[in-house]
């Protein structure tokens, strides 16, 4: 059966898809598989896809939407899993603004339930040349290759992890870029963990990156604690052949999610390749939390406290003066942020 789209999500950026699609009634039940589905229902939050420029469009019912299989365990969105089987007909849900397509398994207060997307058939991938029979598409095809070591010349790593979603990690992460590229220094950017959407390593290209690449890049659709540290390492090292001077890297979710930040944070050869750690943290009690994580659970020193913790002097005064961290808010303090961050840099150059 052939369709046309009407909307082709960001999750399937690996494959590059045209409008006009071919389907097949054999669907891998898999993370990864691209699927077109029907989409059911009218909302008005959370009733937008990321399509493959980065831009949110919105869905609407009767939409023929491309998106991809795939798991979530988001604190403050949704929770779903790929069924164990998976037929044209049957109804499962959109799970995130990228595209990702599951069954819901736990909705949110603030969301309320997620679109219905009824399952039209596995979209056909053509990888062979003169081959007229297709395969069913994943975005495995065309991935950066997982890797177990760091290739030599990896620059200095700037990371940004957060207590939780929403504490303002993707904008500490993009004026930390926009400083650094301003100072002269040729900045990459990567998102090694979360679920998959575009929007926060397009934000460091916005603002200078040279190349972004996020997990997504490497075929996966949902982090977890088990691929988190080669999925890192192979996107880093794709990133070692642009010559920059720094790589920003944005950890996804929380330090005490379920997505393999804690993973990363205990992998002794990505750390010694940092030369600063920010920890965005919605406030005064995560910040306290965060610190003794990162001193007593993963060894290391934090470089300085961002996000809403910090956005006025009393969450600053608690977090340098009870934890001994400097506080920084990338909001309203960036020019003092970047140059913090661009003193570890150069001095690890």
């Amino acid at each position: 059966m052939r369709v046309f789209l009407d909307k082709i999500a960001s999750a399937t950026i690996n494959v590059n898809l045209d409008r006009e699609v071919q389907l097949c009634d054999e669907i891998p039940a898999e993370e990864g598989t691209v699927v077109a589905v029907r989409v059911h229902g009218q909302k008005t939050v959370y009733n937008q896809v990321e399509d493959l420029s980065g831009r949110l469009v919105p869905l609407d019912d009767g939409d023929l939407l491309a998106g991809v299989l795939g798991s979530r365990r988001a604190l403050r969105g949704y929770a779903g899993e790929v069924p164990e089987a998976v037929a044209p007909g049957d109804m499962l849900d959109v799970l995130n603004l990228g595209g990702v397509v599951g069954r819901c398994t736990s909705t949110n207060l603030e969301l309320g339930p997620p679109l219905r997307a009824e399952v039209l058939g596995a979209v056909l991938s053509f990888p062979y040349i003169g081959e007229r029979m297709g395969v069913p598409a994943t975005i495995r095809e065309n991935a950066v290759e997982w890797a177990e070591r760091l290739e030599p010349g990896l620059p200095p790593l700037v990371i940004v992890s957060g207590t939780c979603m929403h504490a303002g990690k993707t904008y500490a992460c993009a004026e930390i870029v926009r400083h650094l590229t301003r100072s002269g220094l040729r900045c990459c950017g990567a998102k090694l963990t979360g679920v998959s959407l575009l929007r926060d390593t397009l934000s460091m290209q916005d603002r200078g990156a040279v190349r972004c690449l996020a997990f997504t890049h490497a075929g996966v659709v949902s982090t977890r604690d088990e691929v988190a540290v080669p999925i890192s390492k192979g996107l880093l090292n794709a990133l070692v052949r642009e010559r920059a001077d720094c790589i920003v890297v944005e950890l996804g979710d929380g330090i005490m999610g379920e997505y393999g930040v804690q993973e990363i944070l205990g992998d002794e050869e990505l750390m010694a390749a940092a030369a600063a750690h920010v920890l965005c943290a919605s406030d005064p009690v995560a910040a306290w939390g965060g610190v003794e994580l990162f001193r007593t659970r993963f060894g290391q020193e934090l470089t300085v406290v961002s996000g809403p913790a910090t956005d006025n002097s009393v969450g600053k005064s608690f977090i340098e003066g009870q934890l001994g961290v400097q506080a920084l808010n990338a909001r309203l303090e960036p020019a003092l942020l970047g140059a913090l961050i661009e003193k570890r840099v150069r001095g690890r150059r």
